[in-house]
């Protein structure tokens, strides 16, 4: 997807601080870590491989809610 706002890539902050709104699905997949210190240093991909979580369908429920909010 080229039009992607956020990537696996992505420090879990930088999203967080860039995209607050992101904040309900990172809880609803079970990554709470958001705002602890691994996180300014942690990638989505990491923190979901950490948490067993399946990193694509956060990755893409994350970009769904960050353009939500754009398009709100």
């Amino acid at each position: 997807m080229t039009d992607q706002v956020i990537t696996k890539d992505m420090p879990i902050s930088d999203v967080v601080k860039k995209h607050p709104e992101t904040i309900p699905v990172f809880m609803k997949h079970g990554l709470h870590c958001i705002g602890c210190a691994v996180a300014a240093f942690e990638s989505i991909g990491e923190g979901a491989a950490a948490h067993g979580i399946e990193v694509e369908a956060l990755v893409t429920d994350l970009n769904a809610a960050a353009t939500e909010s754009k398009t709100a």
